[in-house]
């Protein structure tokens, strides 16, 4: 049977690249797999869940989840971290070192980037972790390469004793192609206890020995890179060269499907002999890859002469027309017209809190007593946007309890009463206990607010050490959030329900008047979990005789409550210019509208039909 007939009779699906890279590493013959969840890596731990024989965690960040395979690896075992790009910045402390110790099983980390910032906080390019750690990386450009470039991964980290970085973006993460399945390798078990302190205890004097080792592994990938078959020269037109890698060959390859093209696979170590040999097969040399000039610098430094960002952006995501775009304008073709076509009469979408979602009621007391909200990474950093505009900061996962801190020692007793940090439940297991401990420990008076909703909410309802239930849905032991703080050395430890708004902002008032640190646990379920019984999902109504038109209600910003501009009179007779309507397909019968409606005016049914 000829090779080309075998793959065409191998079975195909048509998955994400996640889902792809889960299926290479189950082919590959993982053994351990941990994560954080994290957009846009999330799926590739659900997807490996669901594979047999592989062991799979939500670590409580991804330091913890790159530390736990780093030790499966030491053991033997093929091991797996995901994260999205800014995770690696929290898992970089083990991933620098990791290169100086090298391990017995293969090790691939993945870093899931996210251009155009759909949904982080910074837009960075994490190709850079790959060259400042000194470990080799691999960028796929659709679900097939997903799938064979983890595979190749792990044969490369046993080969030369190094991690293995495996750059996705948001677009590859999320797209569907064709994939070809492969049956999982004959990987020789060689799990087992074997000490080698030398090699793993990085004191001083063992990495210095290590350094040297790593330097000669870096020039052997460099070889290696010339003739991997993931690198490859796509003869064309000679007018037009371009060397591009992942993603954005995809985009290049539409905009000039004629052009020569050296495509690369591993993006670092770079094959300098091949691009030398590429760039003289050329008249004009571009390079088109997404964010910073990571190629360009670095063909540059060889001295070869390239374009790139000066025509190319390095902010955002590419695309075709933004590709064809530069590279026109380069050669001085004219350009052509892209005309953008936005569909005349939809209204502005802004991303929101759900309806009856726990936060919205916490958020409207903070906001309706003008605190200073030093705030955190989850959804309901939402809170920022109008009405509520009840966030004030937003840097990293942990830092708004930090942030707290700091500005109660700069500002000493003028912060007091006017300065208050929120944290999610995920993201206080995440990093947030730090920086409570630090406030107990350094005598601190930062009121912290920890929402609780019993979930990981913002990348899909994941389960996090608060939950009682591990990634495969297995019991296990539940945080005790209330002692861990306590055990910290916080004395005030309160907990209220948000859908309770006088309950809650009396505890609120109290809490940001003593003269100490105290903590508030806003705790409610997630409206979306399956398991929320909180709620009456019964929805409420407004009555149309009783209603004013002052728009107080909508000051809550939720998307059950709508605006009808009509004019009208009341029971009473006075006039108003419009009423408040609450749309009975999304209300869920939170109840914290009806609350601040100072005149009665929405109710649930029971209560309008007493009335």
């Amino acid at each position: 049977m000829s090779e080309s007939t075998s793959l065409r009779e191998r079975p195909r699906e048509i998955l994400s690249g996640n889902e792809a890279i889960a299926r290479g590493a189950f082919e590959a013959g993982v053994r351990v797999a941990a994560a954080y969840p994290g957009t846009p890596s999330t799926e590739i731990l659900e997807s490996l869940t669901q594979y047999a024989g592989v062991y799979t965690e939500w670590s409580p960040n991804e330091k913890v989840a790159l530390e736990v395979v780093a030790g499966a690896a030491y053991a033997g075992a093929r091991a797996l971290a995901a994260m999205k790009h800014v995770g690696v910045n929290v898992a970089a402390d083990p991933l620098f070192t990791l290169s100086y110790t090298g391990l017995r099983g293969g090790l691939v980390l993945i870093s899931a980037d996210d251009p155009e910032l759909h949904s982080s906080q910074n837009e960075q390019d994490n190709r850079h972790y790959a060259r400042h750690a000194k470990v080799p990386m691999l960028e796929p450009g659709d679900s097939q390469e997903a799938k064979d470039f983890v595979r190749l991964a792990f044969r490369l980290s046993e080969k030369f004793d190094t991690p293995v970085m495996v750059r996705t973006t948001t677009r590859v993460s999320h797209s569907k192609t064709a994939v070809i399945l492969g049956e999982p390798e004959d990987v020789e078990d060689q799990r087992g206890i074997e000490k080698n302190p030398a090699k793993l205890v990085m004191l001083p004097a063992n990495a210095r020995r290590r350094h040297p080792i790593i330097e000669q592994r870096m020039s052997a990938l460099a070889q290696l890179a010339e003739t991997i078959e993931i690198n490859r020269i796509e003869a064309g037109d000679p007018e037009l060269g371009i060397i591009t890698a992942g993603i954005s060959y995809q985009y290049a390859r539409e905009a000039f499907p004629r052009a020569s093209i050296l495509k690369l696979g591993m993006v670092y170590p770079l094959p300098s002999r091949m691009i030398r040999k590429f760039a003289g097969s050329v008249r004009q040399l571009m390079v088109v890859e997404e964010l910073d000039p990571f190629l360009e610098e670095q063909i540059k430094a060889l001295g070869i002469h390239v374009e790139g960002k000066e025509y190319i952006s390095i902010c955002g995501e590419l695309n075709a027309d933004h590709v064809e775009r530069g590279i026109k304008k380069a050669l001085g073709e004219p350009l052509p017209d892209i005309q953008s076509r936005p569909v005349e009469g939809l209204p502005v979408r802004p991303p929101n809190m759900c309806p009856g979602c726990p936060h919205r009621g916490l958020f409207y007391v903070l906001h309706k007593l003008k605190l200073f909200v030093a705030g955190d990474i989850g959804c309901y950093t939402m809170a920022f946007l109008p009405p509520l505009s009840a966030i004030d900061t937003c840097l990293c996962m942990g830092a708004g309890i930090s942030h707290a801190m700091g500005m109660s020692k700069a500002l000493g007793d003028a912060a007091q009463g006017k300065v208050v940090a929120v944290i999610g439940d995920s993201t206080f297991y995440h990093s947030g206990m730090t920086g409570l401990l630090n406030v107990a420990y350094n005598k601190g008076a930062a009121t912290v607010i920890i929402l609780d909703n019993s979930s990981t909410a913002m990348t899909g309802s994941q389960e996090n050490p608060g939950t009682g239930f591990t990634l495969s849905g297995e019991p296990t032991v539940r945080a005790d959030m209330e002692g861990l703080a306590r055990s910290m050395g916080i004395n005030r430890v309160r907990v209220v329900s948000p859908y309770q708004l006088s309950e809650t902002e009396h505890v609120v008032r109290e809490e940001i008047a003593v003269p100490e640190p105290s903590v508030i646990i806003s705790r409610a379920p997630c409206v979306l979990l399956k398991s929320n019984r909180v709620l009456s999902g019964v929805p409420q109504s407004v009555d149309e005789d009783t209603c004013r038109g002052c728009k107080q209600c909508l000051s809550i910003g939720c998307p059950a409550l709508e605006w009808k501009a009509e004019e009208g009179y009341t029971a009473e007779g006075k006039k108003r210019k419009g009423r408040s309507f609450i749309n009975p397909l999304l209300c869920v019968g939170c109840d914290v509208c009806g609350q601040i409606c100072t005149f009665g005016a929405i109710r649930r049914p029971q209560d309008s039909a007493e009335a």
